[in-house]
C-alpha cells in the first residue's frame, strides 16, 4: 500500500494506528478532524504535504497487528473493547488525577497561575466525559447492538430507528470535538506537557498522567469516529425498510 495525498486521515489511523504519532507531530487532528483527505489537511494546517507523505509511507511499512484486529471487530465485539479499555479509564482517571492537580496548585500555584485553569478544564472535562460515556452505554451501545442482530439475522430495521441512532451519533460527534478542543487548550497551558524548570516529581506525575489521559481520549475518539459509527450507520443503510 501506497498512500497519497488523496487519502482519508481517519482511514488510514483506522487501518494502522502507528500514522497517529505522525499526524500528532505535525499538529494534524486525527481524530475529531479525521474525514478529510491529506491534501487537504496539508493545506489547513500548512504541512509540507510530501514530507507528510515520505513518514507516513515509511510508518506503514511495518504492520500494525492491533490496528488490523481492531478494524475487523464487528461493532458490538468493538463496543465492548471500547467500553473496558476507554470507558473503564475514564471512570478511572477521572477521579484519581484531580488530587493530583490539587496537590500540584497548593505547591506551584502562586508561581504557575495557568495550573488553576488546567485543574477547571480537567474538571469539566471529567463530567462531561462521564455524562458522555454513560448516555452512549445507556442509549447508543445498545442501539448498535440491536442493530448488529437484527443485520446476522438478515432483518430489517424501521427508518425511525436508523434516525435515532444517526441523530445520538451526531450528538457523540459533538461532544467529541468538544473534549478534542478542551485538551488542546490543556496541552497548550502545559506546554505540551513539558515539565517547568522549577517543577518537582509530582509535576512530573502529574503531567504525565494528562498526557496519557488525552493521548487514551485521542484513541477512543478515533475508534469511535473512525470504526464503530462508520459501520453502524453503513449497516443501517442496509437495513433500512
Amino acid at each position: 500500500m501506497i498512500i497519497n495525498d488523496k487519502d482519508i486521515i481517519g482511514s488510514l489511523v483506522a487501518a494502522n494506528y502507528k500514522t497517529a504519532e505522525i499526524f500528532k507531530k505535525y499538529g494534524i487532528d486525527f481524530c475529531c478532524g479525521g474525514n478529510i483527505s491529506i491534501k487537504k489537511a496539508s493545506a489547513e494546517y500548512k504541512v509540507d504535504k510530501n514530507a507528510l507523505l515520505a513518514e507516513l509511507n515509511e510508518v506503514i511499512s511495518k504492520k500494525d497487528i492491533e490496528s488490523d484486529l481492531l478494524l475487523k471487530l464487528n461493532p458490538d465485539a468493538l463496543i465492548d473493547h471500547i467500553i473496558e479499555q476507554h470507558h473503564s479509564y475514564i471512570r478511572q482517571n477521572t477521579k484519581n488525577i484531580p488530587p493530583y492537580l490539587e496537590k500540584l496548585i497548593k505547591t506551584h500555584g502562586a508561581n504557575h497561575t495557568e495550573l488553576k485553569e488546567v485543574q477547571r478544564l480537567f474538571l469539566e472535562a471529567s463530567k462531561a466525559l462521564n455524562q458522555h460515556i454513560n448516555e452512549e452505554e445507556e442509549k447508543l451501545f445498545p442501539l448498535i447492538k440491536k442493530l448488529v442482530t437484527t443485520y446476522q439475522k438478515e432483518g430489517k430495521t424501521a427508518y425511525n430507528e436508523v434516525r435515532e441512532i444517526k441523530h445520538t451519533i451526531n450528538k457523540m460527534l459533538v461532544d467529541h470535538d468538544a473534549e478534542g478542543e478542551r485538551f488542546r487548550t490543556i496541552s497548550k497551558l502545559t506546554n505540551n506537557y513539558k515539565l517547568p524548570k522549577d517543577g518537582c516529581n509530582t509535576y512530573r506525575v502529574t503531567l504525565a498522567k494528562l498526557e496519557e489521559f488525552e493521548n487514551n481520549l485521542h484513541r477512543h475518539i478515533h475508534l469511535e469516529n473512525n470504526i464503530l459509527f462508520h459501520k453502524a450507520i453503513e449497516m443501517a443503510k442496509k437495513l433500512v425498510n
